[in-house]
């Protein structure tokens, strides 16, 4: 009885962690970012750089590297992503912006390299972009058919809002001033965050209409409604396999370049959620007691880019098969980059 309250004791912590340290810094800005660019953003535009006739070379490598600035979790970035898949991207491009976003953010590519080493550092983010294009291309490959489908999509049909109505420079000054506001509330830059939402009010009074502002509100509301109840259940999930799943028996398991070791790595960093950073701590002190640079590695590639909660939103979002593809693409692919980056590094 004694375990059975524990394990609940440790989703009820994890759920309150992350209820008072991301909803209101991470999420919630993250939400409205994702209703703008669904209502806001050009279809043409989102075609022509991250759709499924664009250019492959320009889509993947920017889908590839546009996390770089936005300090973001596993979860927060899936209400990115929706809006972007929503608005007409191509799978490939969307499913390499949704790995390398949470793995290749400024602060987590340093504070990667100064905690864990500079070839740990180093290994994150050549490995995050790397992976992201092959495992965008696969994805694209496999569900190629579903995806030439996609050029005659009629669901831009329903918005009520004409995207070209807005200039690019009001667009471009739009979306600046919401990735500000969510970087700033992740900071905890109270000052400045006060003056990106007071800029943020007279953009919206100046260049939206009314109903403007109802449909952006509306789309913003539907992606809090389809991603948060699987995405708080995943948080309190992994909370009691936190507890269920002690740190000293990974560790034991963990402690050489093998096959097996890489592997487990990448399996426990796909289940379990890593808030922005934890991951870089927790296995600083896993390497403490004796884990492997490999299934370090495996575990930075693999932690980031998926977790529970992100596994059952990411359903919510393109269904069960394209979700398991995903899954077992992120961990072959960490999995293998460990074995490689151990042996060199050994």
């Amino acid at each position: 009885m004694e375990f059975f309250l524990d394990l609940l004791r440790g989703g009820w912590d994890g759920l309150l962690y992350y209820l008072s340290g991301h909803v209101i810094t991470c999420l919630v800005p993250a939400f409205f970012i994702a209703g703008a660019i669904a209502v806001f953003i050009s279809q043409a535009s989102v075609l022509k750089y991250f759709g499924p006739n664009a250019n492959r070379f320009l889509s993947y490598g920017t889908a590839s590297v546009s996390g770089t600035i936005l300090a973001v979790c596993s979860c927060t970035v899936l209400p990115l992503f929706g809006g972007i898949y929503k608005r007409g991207a191509g799978l490939g491009p969307a499913i390499a912006f949704l790995y390398s976003g949470p793995a290749i953010n400024v602060l987590a590519i340093t504070y990667s390299a100064r905690l864990l080493g500079y070839d740990l550092g180093a290994g994150r983010a050549i490995g995050a972009i790397i992976f992201a294009i092959f495992i965008g291309l696969i994805m694209s490959f496999i569900y190629r058919r579903e995806e030439a489908g996609k050029k005659d999509d009629q669901a831009f049909a329903n918005l009520d809002v004409d995207p070209d109505a807005k200039k690019w420079w009001q667009q471009v000054t739009l979306f600046a001033v919401l990735v500000g506001i969510l970087l700033l509330a992740a900071s905890s830059n109270w000052i400045p965050l006060g003056i990106a939402l007071a800029a943020l009010a007279v953009i919206i009074w100046r260049w939206f209409t009314r109903d403007e502002f109802v449909i952006w509100m509306k789309e913003t509301w539907r992606f809090v409604r389809l991603i948060t109840p699987w995405l708080l259940g995943g948080v309190f999930v992994a909370g009691i396999i936190s507890v269920a799943l002690p740190e000293e028996i990974v560790s034991r398991y963990v402690g050489t370049n093998s096959l097996t070791a890489n592997f487990f790595a990448s399996i426990f960093g796909s289940v379990m959620y890593f808030a922005t950073l934890t991951e870089v701590p927790i296995i600083r002190a896993f390497m403490d007691l004796g884990m492997g640079k490999g299934p370090a590695l495996a575990l930075l590639l693999a932690g980031p880019a998926l977790s529970l909660p992100n596994m059952l939103v990411i359903r919510s979002i393109m269904g069960t098969r394209k979700t398991l593809t995903y899954i077992l693409l992120v961990v072959v692919f960490a999995t293998l980059s460990g074995i490689i980056f151990g042996t060199i590094a050994g």
